[in-house]
């Protein structure tokens, strides 16, 4: 597969890879497969919220409420 790059993300793709020692094919793969897999695990948890969804398994919006509350309080009492 050829992928084409405007000159500023070529540019700057070859500065990174210049700055890591690596050549730029490798990084250029390596953010592909990074994103390829963010994606797909994206799309999975979206998939898995619908199905709690689906499943009734919500909170209501004081149930939330709550909850950040306490967050917010827990975090506040280790500062």
């Amino acid at each position: 597969m050829d992928i084409s790059l405007g000159p500023d993300v070529k540019s700057k793709l070859e500065r990174l890879a210049a700055e890591q020692g690596r050549d730029a094919e490798s990084l250029a793969r390596e953010a592909i497969e990074r994103f390829v897999d963010y994606d797909a695990w994206f799309i999975r948890e979206v998939e898995k919220g619908l199905g709690q969804i689906e499943s009734g398994k919500v909170l209501s919006h004081e149930q939330v409420g709550s909850r950040l509350e306490r967050l917010l309080q827990d975090k506040q009492s280790l500062t």
